[in-house]
Order: C-alpha cells, then sequence, then structure tokens
C-alpha cells in the first residue's frame, strides 16, 4: 500500500495522469472527431450520388445528361479534398495538443516538402491534371471513353466509374477495371459527350446506284417515324451521297446523329435496314453482307465490339 501511496504521489506519475486527463482526452477527441467527420463527409457524398442517380433513373447510364455526370465527379472530388482536410486539421491538432511548436516544424518541413516535391512530381501532376479534367468537364461518370497514356503503346477503352483529383477508373469491355494516372493521360476520345454519330458504308455495284440511292433515301424517311429508332436518334439519318468510286462498285454514306454511346446499337440496327433495302432491289447477297460502318475514330467501334460482329 505505501509504495502504491509513492507511486501514485511521483511527481512523474501526477503529470502523466494530469497530461491524459487534459491533453491525451482532446488528443482522442480530435482523432474520434476527424473519423466521424470524414465517415459524415463520405455519407454526405452518397446521398448527394444517389440523389443525381435517382434524377437520372429513367436514362441509360450511357445517355446521362451532362450536368448529372459533372455534379457526379465534383461530388467525389469534394469529398476526397474534405476528408484530406479533415486529416490535415487533425494532425495540426495533435500536434499542438504534444506541446510542439509548429514553428520549430517550419524549417524541417521545408526541407521535407522540397523532397517531396522532387520525389512525388507524378503525383502533383496527377492532381493537377485531375482538377483541370473535372472543371472542364472533359468526361465525367458512365461517359464511353478511349484514353491514350504515356508509355503505353494500346489505349484504355470502357466506361468511366470513378474519376478523382489523382485517378481514373475505367470498365473495359471485357470487365477489366483499369486505374489511369490523371498525369499520365495524354490524349481522350469522349464518345459519349452530348451526342454520337452513326457512320454506315454501304457498298453497290455501279448499275445499282441510282435506286439504291432513292431506296436509302426513303429508308431513312421511314427510319425517323420507327419507334426502336426515335428513343435512339437526335434528327434524320441522312445519306451523304457517294464516298468512294470503284470499278465495279460505289460507296455510298448514311450518317445518323444518336444519343451519347448509342452510335453502335443505331450503325447496328442501320446495317440490318440497309441489307434488307439493298436485297429488295436484287443486289447480290455478297454485296449486302459487305455492309459495314466506317472507320472514322470519332465513331468507330471498340475492338471487343467489332470482334464480336465479325464472329
Amino acid at each position: 500500500m505505501d509504495a502504491g501511496r509513492i507511486g501514485m504521489s511521483n511527481p512523474t506519475w501526477a503529470s502523466i495522469l494530469s497530461w491524459l486527463g487534459t491533453q491525451g482526452i482532446q488528443i482522442l477527441l480530435i482523432v474520434i472527431g476527424s473519423i466521424l467527420l470524414a465517415r459524415l463527409a463520405g455519407f454526405v457524398s452518397r446521398r448527394v450520388t444517389r440523389s443525381i442517380a435517382q434524377g437520372e433513373e429513367n436514362r441509360d447510364s450511357l445517355v446521362q445528361s451532362e450536368t448529372a455526370k459533372h455534379r457526379y465527379a465534383v461530388a467525389q472530388v469534394i469529398t476526397y479534398v474534405v476528408v484530406a482536410l479533415i486529416v490535415v486539421v487533425a494532425a495540426v491538432g495533435v500536434v499542438d495538443r504534444l506541446g510542439i511548436s509548429l514553428t520549430t516544424l517550419v524549417a524541417p518541413a521545408t526541407v521535407l516538402g522540397a523532397a517531396l516535391g522532387f520525389g512525388a512530381q507524378r503525383v502533383v501532376q496527377d492532381f493537377l491534371a485531375g482538377f483541370f479534367v473535372v472543371t472542364e468537364r472533359h468526361y465525367g461518370y458512365g461517359d464511353v471513353v478511349t484514353i491514350w497514356v504515356t508509355g503505353c503503346s494500346e489505349p484504355a477503352e470502357g466506361t468511366v466509374e470513378d474519376v478523382t483529383l489523382r485517378i481514373t477508373r475505367v470498365r473495359t469491355a471485357d470487365g477489366e477495371v483499369v486505374t489511369v494516372p490523371n498525369g499520365q493521360i495524354v490524349k481522350t476520345i469522349n464518345r459519349s459527350k452530348d451526342w454520337a454519330r452513326a457512320v454506315v458504308d454501304v457498298p453497290v455495284r455501279n448499275q445499282y446506284i441510282v435506286p439504291a440511292t432513292h431506296s436509302l433515301h426513303r429508308l431513312c424517311d421511314d427510319i425517323i417515324h420507327d419507334q426502336q429508332f426515335r428513343d435512339l436518334l437526335l434528327d434524320k439519318p441522312t445519306v451523304i451521297g457517294v464516298e468512294e468510286i470503284g470499278a465495279e462498285e460505289t460507296v455510298l454514306r448514311i450518317v445518323a446523329r444518336s444519343l451519347p454511346g448509342k452510335q453502335f446499337e443505331v450503325s447496328r440496327e442501320l446495317r440490318v435496314r440497309v441489307a434488307h433495302c439493298l436485297a429488295g432491289l436484287g443486289v447480290d447477297s455478297d454485296q449486302v453482307q459487305a455492309v459495314g460502318t466506317s472507320g472514322e475514330l470519332s465513331t468507330s467501334a471498340p475492338q471487343s465490339e467489332e470482334k464480336g460482329e465479325d464472329a
């Protein structure tokens, strides 16, 4: 008992207990408060993104409004920044409660900052690039994109699943998730921004050019009134005329402005309708089968889709 009283009366133990009763509790409250605030930020972000999704629930994920996509990306970025600020403020509060003067950390922090800035240039570059991706609305959640990355021979193609200040996550047609650092992106193609264009090239024998052209014009007039197409097209498909001239056949081109991300579906259905239309003119079956989409970069289907169609 006496030893216990002596231990408790020791000035060191008394100071430790006093510190635990004041600064220790404050540090504990700061840590708990920062965790709760971070969870609250995540909860608010999920509620915001859920409300955005509910506002677009009657739309296909590929044709969500540009505003909804941008709001979703901004909500993700704001959550990321808020959590980072909470961590920084909590760290400063803990250091202050530990009795460490912040002024004494200025010089070491400067050296550490310079070292980190030199060694983490790519991280800083990723954050800056991500900031401009979000603010300039290059792409957003649900967009179908093709992204060229520094040092990679093949681009990343797929649907954007997440955009933060540092990385962009894209899910490919095969279900793979590709994570791309924003600072390494050199070029992007957004196939689902505002609108898209389906392009179909129709090769016909030279003796059928005139009747084929008239039939394709009538087909375009009928398609715009078809309910299946009406929900996908923004205006009537157009036969823009002769694209190529050969010794035995001529290529006619049809273009159609569609909802974002729906150009591949429109192209497939157009090819079916054109095949039936040309078959009715007595065109050879091999000519009907030769109908295909244009190789234009802005409208060509992803490689996985083209392989599936060729199969």
